[in-house]
């Protein structure tokens, strides 16, 4: 007997030509869904990553991206690994985008 697969509809994750090199970001911005993976790989929870890394987005998208990673992990392990940073790398440009965007 033939297995029904369903499609999953993702619908804050798009993937656009010239937008973060056609990979799949969050829709209207340019954050890419590799980048939350990469938090959630980490050990941060959907909420933390909201609220410490991502606050422009909701939880919703969070949760979509995190979705489509699971739904498409060998094509996001692929980005991960293409753009790994060291946990110290990704520290200090958390910590220069957040001095950047204080009042």
């Amino acid at each position: 007997m033939p297995s029904i697969v369903a499609q999953v509809k993702h619908p804050y994750v798009i993937k656009r030509r010239g937008v973060c090199g056609g990979k799949p970001v969050i829709a209207g911005t340019r954050i890419p869904v590799w980048a939350i993976a990469g938090w959630s790989c980490k050990g941060y929870s959907a909420k933390k990553i909201q609220r410490e890394i991502y606050p422009s987005l909701g939880m919703a998208e969070i949760y979509d991206a995190l979705s489509y990673y699971h739904d498409h992990k060998e094509e996001i392990d692929r980005q991960l690994t293409e753009n790994s940073l060291s946990t110290r790398e990704a520290r200090r440009r958390q910590a220069q985008w957040r001095q950047s965007h204080s009042s």
